[in-house]
């Protein structure tokens, strides 16, 4: 029989680990707090509203199917007995069968319709074959087409309605889902290998830590699962996006930290804003600089994480900046935005989805991850983690007050080492250092060899994204 240790290394040997779906959260609850998730077409311009088709996971290998899913996992009142539809597709093709007890393979759905996640999902799809694996991805409640309360406009209502929305009730989904699943197939004896990306590779973590007896193991890709409370510096996530600028082109760094200063000085002017408005082609008149601030605070983070080929977008950018004919700063790093945008007749600034709200209440109610810069200690101004400021907000917006501790409470992470050492394992963390997020991954480094005797979380570092 072949050891548990044993399935995840082969499983694992000759990946390329960088699934790299990275979501961010908005430290300043006066702009949005939320994911920084655009999505990014060969032609490097970001697009805000990019979803395929939901028809299209129906088509060749893989079949779209609902489950009645409950949607209280851990009460009794009436209401918990409530079920929804959650969705989740199967690709069969290379599914070795029950009877042989090939793998199963669980992508965890994370903050976002399955189908934004489609094109990150290929790492599973790639060694489905020397596994004869079943590969079955979940979505994630209350994003995309798995809503409770039937109707998107019915589960964001309201703090009543949204509070079935936490990481717990996630994971129980997918523990149940899961289960039945197997029972169907008559898949009992086949082992479980649950992957995930952000915020999914975090629930791929606390998964194979709640339900070791449903997962063998888990892949954990640029999952932060550190980035609450004082475990992680607050700058942590900015300084690694000023270090991937700096070590691409010090001129371009020093460009784009000089560049909100000169925002201010402009806005400050008579007509400074609407000088701003039209150099950077705004859609409508800004009342004040945060909103272009926050515009390119995203697009430096969003090059940033998804900074790999074949397009390299912190590259693409710097070489833009660096290159302008423009004698001015804002001209130049306008240059850097066309890069990645191409020309535009105008942009809407501000602009969001409804899967940013979702996100948003998962960060005022549990995902309360303390993200801020200080003074001079990144290429961005200074904007440190305010609990207070965010809690009016999250107050104001979502009628809840957040529980900064619950996380670590929940699943752990002082002694992080100490603790994962003694009561998991089979657990990969993938960090590209690179990845703005590496900051708040597992500490752990090394690579277990197969002949260890005893399983140890594993922790795959890799150099970079790029």
């Amino acid at each position: 029989m072949v050891s548990p240790l044993r399935w995840l290394l082969l499983i694992l040997v000759g990946v390329v680990v960088g699934l790299a779906s990275s979501s961010s959260y908005n430290s300043n609850p006066s702009r949005m707090i939320g994911m920084r998730r655009r999505g990014w077409n060969t032609n490097m311009r970001i697009v805000s509203s990019h979803v395929q088709s939901a028809a299209s996971l129906s088509l060749g290998d893989y079949q779209t199917y609902n489950y009645t899913q409950t949607l209280d996992h851990f009460n009794y009142d009436p209401e918990s007995y409530t079920t929804f539809e959650q969705k989740y597709v199967i690709n069969s093709k290379y599914w070795g069968g029950a009877n042989t007890s090939s793998p199963i393979f669980v992508w965890a759905g994370q903050e976002a319709p399955l189908e934004i996640e489609w094109d990150a999902l290929n790492i599973m799809l790639d060694i489905a074959p020397r596994f004869k694996a079943l590969l079955l991805y979940i979505e994630h409640r209350y994003y995309g087409s798995s809503m409770p309360f039937g109707s998107e406009e019915e589960a964001y209502r309201n703090s009543s309605t949204l509070g079935y929305l936490t990481s717990t009730q996630a994971l129980a989904d997918y523990a149940e889902l899961i289960v039945n699943l197997k029972n169907d197939l008559s898949a009992e004896n086949c082992p479980v290998f649950i992957y995930g990306g952000s915020y999914g590779g975090m629930l791929a973590a606390w998964f194979r830590l709640k339900y070791p007896h449903i997962a063998m193991g888990a892949l954990a890709s640029s999952a932060p699962i550190l980035y609450f409370e004082d475990l992680t510096p607050e700058n942590g996530y900015y300084s690694v996006v000023s270090k991937d600028f700096k070590d691409t082109s010090e001129s371009c760094y020093s460009t784009i930290r000089q560049s909100w200063f000169d925002m201010d000085e402009i806005a400050s002017l008579p007509q400074g804003l609407q000088y701003l408005t039209q150099k950077f082609k705004v859609c409508s008149q800004l009342n004040d600089t945060q909103e272009l601030k926050d515009f390119f605070d995203n697009l430096y983070c969003g090059a940033a994480q998804y900074n790999y080929p074949p397009l390299y977008p912190v590259t693409l950018m710097c070489k833009a900046i660096d290159a302008a004919q423009e004698n001015d700063t804002l001209g130049r790093i306008m240059a850097g935005a066309m890069a990645l945008y191409g020309d535009w007749p105008c942009i809407h600034l501000g602009e969001a989805s409804s899967i940013y709200f979702g996100w948003g209440w998962q960060s005022c109610s549990e995902m309360v991850m303390p993200i801020g810069r200080g003074e001079n200690d990144t290429m961005f101004q200074a904007m440190p983690f305010d609990l207070k400021n965010q809690t009016e907000y999250c107050q104001r917006v979502y009628g809840v007050t957040p529980r900064p501790h619950w996380i670590t409470t929940e699943f752990g992470g002082h002694d992080i080492k100490t603790v994962l050492e003694k009561f998991a394992s089979n657990i990969i963390f993938s960090n590209g250092l690179r990845d703005p997020y590496s900051v708040g991954g597992s500490p752990l480094h090394g690579f277990v060899p197969i002949k260890s005797k005893q399983p140890r979380v594993v922790n795959c570092t890799a150099g970079g994204r790029d």
